[in-house]
C-alpha cells in the first residue's frame, strides 16, 4: 500500500509516516504532483493557519492534484479544515471537496480555545472508518477552529459546542482529532482507512 502524505511545511508529517508504517503502509512525504497523483492513498496532514497552508497548496500547484485524486484521501485536523469550501481562519478558500464553512470555535471559560485534550466520538452514522471503535472512544484533538455538522459527518465532538470530528463524501475523508497521537482507537482509524476499497 503506498501513502503520500501531503508535505505542505504546516504539518505534522513524520509522526503520521510513522503512525502509517506500523500499519505497514509504505509512506512518503512529498510536495510531487505526480507522486501524489499516482498514490494509492493521500494523507493531508496540516498543523497552523488555514490560509497558509491553502497559499503553500497553490504555489506548490497541488490544488488540482488534490481536487482531481480519485482514491481515498484523508484530512487529518487542519487537513481536514482544508477540505471544506471555506475557512473563517485568514478568510481562507479551501478545496471544496467537503460543503461548508470552518468557523471559529467558541470559546468560554469553561471551553478555553485553542481545544487541547481528550475528547469522545459521537458517531453519527455507521461507516468503515468506524470499523472497530467504540461509540464514545476518546481521540486526541488540538484546533481552535471547527468544521461544520451536516451530510458528511461521521462522528462529531463536543468542547463548547458540537462540531465534525469525522467526516467522509465521496472518497474524501477526515479526522479533526489526530489519530496518530490517539492510541489504539488512532490506529484502527487508519487502518480501517488503509482498508477502505478504491
Amino acid at each position: 500500500m503506498s501513502v503520500a502524505i501531503v508535505k505542505v511545511g504546516v504539518g505534522n508529517t513524520a509522526s503520521v509516516a510513522f503512525a502509517l508504517e506500523r500499519l505497514g503502509a509504505k509512506a512518503t512525504i512529498t510536495d510531487d504532483p505526480a507522486v501524489i497523483a499516482e498514490a494509492q492513498r493521500v494523507v493531508l496532514p496540516g498543523v497552523g493557519a488555514a490560509a497558509h497552508a491553502m497559499r503553500r497548496i497553490d504555489e506548490l500547484g497541488l490544488r488540482a492534484t488534490l481536487r482531481a485524486f480519485p482514491r481515498p484521501l484523508i484530512g487529518v485536523c487542519l487537513g481536514l479544515q482544508l477540505l471544506y469550501e471555506r475557512s473563517e481562519e485568514g478568510d481562507a478558500e479551501g478545496l471544496g471537496l467537503l460543503p461548508g464553512a470552518v468557523t471559529m470555535l467558541p470559546a468560554s471559560t469553561q471551553a478555553p480555545s485553542p481545544h487541547m485534550g481528550w475528547s469522545k466520538l459521537a458517531r453519527v452514522r455507521e461507516h468503515a472508518l468506524l470499523d472497530g471503535v467504540e461509540d464514545g472512544a476518546y481521540a486526541y484533538f488540538v484546533h481552535s477552529y471547527v468544521c461544520p455538522l451536516g451530510e458528511a459527518t461521521i462522528a462529531a465532538a463536543r468542547y463548547g459546542g458540537s462540531f465534525t470530528a469525522m467526516a467522509q463524501q465521496g472518497n474524501v475523508y477526515g479526522c479533526q482529532f489526530h489519530p496518530e497521537r490517539s492510541g489504539a482507537v488512532g490506529a484502527r482509524v487508519l487502518a480501517n482507512f488503509l482498508a477502505l476499497p478504491c
